[in-house]
């Protein structure tokens, strides 16, 4: 009797996950702001994405994916410090920010094409580079299966969503139940260009061996992967550390 409640109330908990996980793993709420403070759109069928565009008339161009729940304005005057040589591109996620729609991965993928396709007809002839946080490494890593980026820098990324989340809840079967799986691994299969990952020592989103599997994945490759590991840096903070600018600006020149 108690073995079949206990069954049951899993069961239970294991549906109640896979209808409700886009709203458990997605954070825009607190992201959202007014179109008027946006300066930069692109349009993909029906939804405008809104964002910002940094460092105008540069031949060179760098986009910016950024993490769940980042407010990504708040990364335009270090990006722009940083690369003075490129113009930078941070547009919202739809959902979030000002853009219009409902996050999920297979729009996020095809909106992130739609991003870097606009930003290479501005830039005719002229290489186009990605820096991806958390989520938005996953985001870029798609990207550059699937296009032809210079440069790629992974900010505290992670093999799969899928892994991901099960080495979060592991008495649960998360990588079945997972929708949403932004497998790395496999889409940068098909990226041949030079890759930084940088971790950060102290990341309690992303676990440690998550973020290695990636990274070894990626040294298996003729080209390798150039690692920077900051020390005590977090998830969270590790925009703050002096290395964590350097070691992106020295990346991209």
């Amino acid at each position: 009797m108690l073995a079949g409640v206990a069954a049951a109330g899993y069961l239970s908990v294991c549906g109640w996950l896979y209808f409700k996980q886009r709203d458990l793993l997605y954070f825009p709420q607190n992201t959202r702001l007014g179109v008027s403070m946006t300066d930069y759109t692109v349009k993909h069928g029906s939804v405008v994405l809104r964002g910002w565009r940094l460092n105008a008339g540069q031949g060179k161009a760098l986009i910016y994916f950024g993490g769940n729940a980042e407010r990504i304005e708040n990364m335009r005057e270090s990006l722009a410090q940083w690369f003075p040589d490129r113009t930078i591109y941070l547009v919202s996620y739809r959902g979030f920010g000002a853009s219009d729609g409902r996050p999920e991965e297979s729009a996020l993928f095809a909106d992130a094409l739609a991003v870097f396709d606009q930003v290479a007809r501005e830039h005719p002839g002229q290489p186009v580079a990605i820096v991806g946080r958390s989520l938005g490494s996953g985001v870029a890593s798609y990207v550059a299966g699937h296009r032809p980026v210079e440069r790629l820098a992974l900010v505290t990324p992670f093999d799969s969503l899928r892994e991901t989340a099960q080495a979060h809840y592991r008495w649960l079967p998360t990588r079945w139940l997972v929708k949403d799986r932004y497998d790395s691994v496999t889409h940068l299969r098909n990226y041949f260009g030079p890759v930084l990952v940088v971790r950060a020592t102290a990341d309690d989103v992303i676990p440690a061996p998550n973020t290695q599997r990636l990274i070894h994945s990626l040294q298996t490759r003729p080209q390798g992967v150039d690692v920077v590991q900051l020390e005590g840096a977090d998830h969270h903070n590790i925009g703050t550390y002096p290395a964590y600018g350097d070691s992106l600006r020295e990346f991209m020149d």
